[in-house]
């Protein structure tokens, strides 16, 4: 039987594979389109699991809410490229797997890849992993956290698709949150409070402040005061409430706050590709390995 260009049309329509990729898949079946798109799925799958290694440190935040509005998730899905990641394919995957944390009592990644991917009848991971064989880059759902209010208020703020941040408020209104929000985004505090600063980490700071200070030849006592000040503005610059708010920088976050009568309950910043050890890739070798289908 011939291959004829309506059948590759047909073909890429059905996988969303290349041209020359489906006229070779039906040429070895001999036209049968339908074993040809078995073979291609299997073939997919198995290169998908050969990517399975390599670092995704590209990629896109997403934040859905549930429909009553009690439950807000953020998540982070990486790619290998920011080509990618910009893709449509690649962003509804990653939408919908913001949904799917949304609409379920999910807590680990490993939980969400069995669950039904939102809008599809496959699983999160089956979906992932077609995704791979499709677009030829590793793709991995990372990390995501979910708030459950009870009365509080949620806010979010997403400064391009590559940070993405949730404040949960005790009082105040949504525009208050969504600028703390913002805030957090801008500044990446590392907790709430000066109480919430891991002891290890403060004295960390103090002995290299101590460092600093002992070079400066002052008396003993002076140089105690010197230590006492620079951890203070450490804890100002690191802590949310401590930060003078970006908006206007004449009033730090706590006093804002206070004035709107709320406190803040938690935060959460994803940023793509945060603590991931990106690999110097070889251009032309990747180009290469593209190429022989890699």
């Amino acid at each position: 039987m011939s291959v004829t260009a309506a059948m590759v049309k047909e073909l890429r329509q059905r996988t969303g594979s290349g041209m020359m990729e489906c006229k070779r898949a039906l040429v070895e079946t001999g036209g049968d389109l339908e074993v040809a798109i078995e073979n291609m799925r299997k073939s997919g799958m198995a290169k998908a699991d050969k990517k399975a290694g390599r670092v995704a440190a590209e990629g896109v935040i997403r934040v859905a809410t549930s429909g009553d509005g009690a439950t807000t998730s953020i998540v982070e899905v990486n790619s290998e490229t920011d080509f990618v990641s910009q893709g449509d394919d690649f962003v509804g995957f990653a939408t919908a797997v913001a949904n799917t944390i949304v609409n379920n009592d999910v807590v680990d990644v490993e939980t969400l890849n069995e669950l039904e991917l939102d809008g599809d009848s496959v699983t999160v991971d089956h979906k992932r992993r077609a995704l791979i064989a499709k677009i030829g880059e590793n793709i991995n759902v990372r990390r995501f956290q979910t708030i459950k209010t009870d009365g509080s208020i949620v806010g979010s703020y997403m400064h391009g698709i590559r940070i993405g941040v949730l404040v949960e408020l005790e009082g105040g209104s949504v525009e208050l949150a969504k600028d703390i929000a913002m805030h957090v985004a801008a500044t990446n505090p590392v907790c709430i409070s000066e109480a919430d600063v891991p002891a290890e980490q403060i004295e960390k700071e103090k002995e290299i402040f101590k460092g600093q200070a002992a070079e400066s030849g002052k008396p003993a006592a002076i140089v105690e005061k010197m230590i006492v000040g620079k951890v203070k503005k450490f804890l100002k610059e690191i802590t949310l409430l401590g930060q003078p708010f970006v908006k206007d920088g004449d009033v730090t976050v706590a006093q804002l706050l206070k004035n709107n009568g709320a406190t803040v309950k938690s935060f959460v910043r994803l940023e793509v590709g945060e603590g991931i050890e990106k690999k110097e890739e070889d251009f032309a070798a990747e180009v290469m390995a593209q190429v022989r289908g890699e």
